[in-house]
């Protein structure tokens, strides 16, 4: 095995300079911990930036990701494909909602959510009903269409000129979308908990009247769960903590536990416009991905599970409230289950580039958000492990 220095060198070499990595090269997983080629041994409170929701090396995905690749690990969405089709079968049970199209990543199932929307809006009203709706600070991905669907500035810049149609209103705000709803408006698209925008919790009063307005004006409400959903916050799926049931929902990052897989959504009366031939995917609903789907199913929609994730995240934000009387740069602490932000009031990078060198993997969002994202199987001595690193940190924090 390569060393790290050897490792970064090649890298150096070989790769776009899009990402800004840290000194580890990861080789293996356990649980909540990863292990790098020096040994070293890390707690992941990112998870894969909430993808490993059944930790690392997990017996029974590993066991059915093999056994599924030494039967078939591809032929393509020209035939059917037992594993999609039971866990689409799944999944639709689950959401309530009516037809899936799987795809490999969260950009990829918002793209098509885009898609739909558009095409329903024309084929329903003609040409001109195409603008949707999005939240400054969103995120939904880094194609040239998701990217013009985020509301940050930052991830836009260089790359114009962008996709029209793409209206963006403050979060939590229900008369700015008012305001911005015209007859152009064929979707509003939003995050239920917005994850690189600084894990800020959206109102369940306000995604109630979201989903009211958009019945109103027959306009498609899309809900963008690939961070937060599958379990991430405590229910399958974070808008059903607001009751609501949306038009269009988009899955990715842990619905695979590991293995690319991304999903759209829909209910039977907007599927219906994407007919064969309109959309597709070459990977999409790969049956070794699948295979694993159907494992983090088995596991994720278990209401003993989810009492888990509700627990763990209360005890998070415990500890983290605790701490605001010793450390007063801590401002708040925000969201549900275990999507978890401590918004600072001070910058957070240097805090995460001293947890990493302490053995904990957390990230920054938002410049003074600390985000986490732990495994879905996070134990309390795993939750004090953290606690007790992070706090080591703050006494040296100005």
């Amino acid at each position: 095995m390569k060393r790290l220095e050897e490792i970064q060198e090649i890298s150096g070499k070989v790769f776009f300079p899009t990402y800004n990595r840290y000194a580890a090269a990861m080789t293996r997983g356990e649980g909540a911990y990863l292990f790098d080629t020096e040994g070293r041994r890390y707690l992941d409170f990112l998870s894969g930036i909430g993808v490993a929701s059944l930790g690392h090396g997990h017996p029974a995905l590993a066991e059915a990701v093999c056994e599924q690749a030494k039967r078939l690990t591809h032929v393509s969405n020209l035939y059917f494909m037992p594993p999609q089709t039971e866990l689409a079968a799944r999944l639709t049970e689950a959401a309530s909602l009516d037809r899936v199209f799987f795809c490999n990543s969260g950009a990829e199932a918002n793209e098509a959510a885009i898609k739909l929307a558009r095409k329903y809006a024309r084929e329903k009203y003609g040409e001109g009903r195409h603008e949707i709706i999005t939240l400054e600070d969103s995120f939904h991905g880094r194609t040239l269409a998701t990217v013009s669907a985020t509301g940050q500035a930052k991830v836009k810049e260089g790359f114009a000129p962008l996709l029209e149609g793409f209206i963006h209103v403050p979060a939590g705000d229900i008369d700015a979308l008012r305001r911005a709803v015209t007859d152009k408006t064929c979707a509003v698209m939003l995050e239920p908990i917005l994850g690189e925008g600084g894990v800020v919790v959206l109102p369940d009063a306000y995604l109630q009247t979201v989903r009211k307005l958009c019945s109103e004006r027959d306009i498609l409400f899309v809900v963008d769960e690939i961070q937060v959903g599958m379990g991430r916050t405590g229910k399958l799926f974070a808008h059903q903590w607001a009751g609501i049931e949306p038009d269009v929902m988009t899955l990715a990052k842990a619905m695979g536990g590991g293995l690319p897989l991304g999903a759209m959504l829909a209910r039977e009366k907007y599927a219906d416009v994407l007919a064969a031939g309109s959309h597709g995917s070459t990977f999409g609903g790969n049956p070794v991905a699948c295979r694993a789907g159907l494992v983090v199913m088995d596991h994720v929609a278990d209401g003993s599970f989810l009492d888990h994730v509700v627990e763990m995240g209360e005890l998070i934000h415990a500890r983290f409230n605790g701490m605001a009387a010793r450390f007063g740069f801590i401002e708040e602490v925000r969201g549900r289950g275990l999507i978890v932000g401590v918004k600072l009031s001070v910058p957070c990078k240097e805090i995460v580039a001293r947890a990493f060198e302490k053995g904990l993997l957390v990230n920054c969002t938002q410049e003074s958000v600390l985000r986490m994202l732990p495994p879905l199987i996070i134990s309390e001595k795993e939750v004090e492990e953290m606690v007790e690193i992070l706090s080591d940190i703050f006494k040296d924090t100005v």
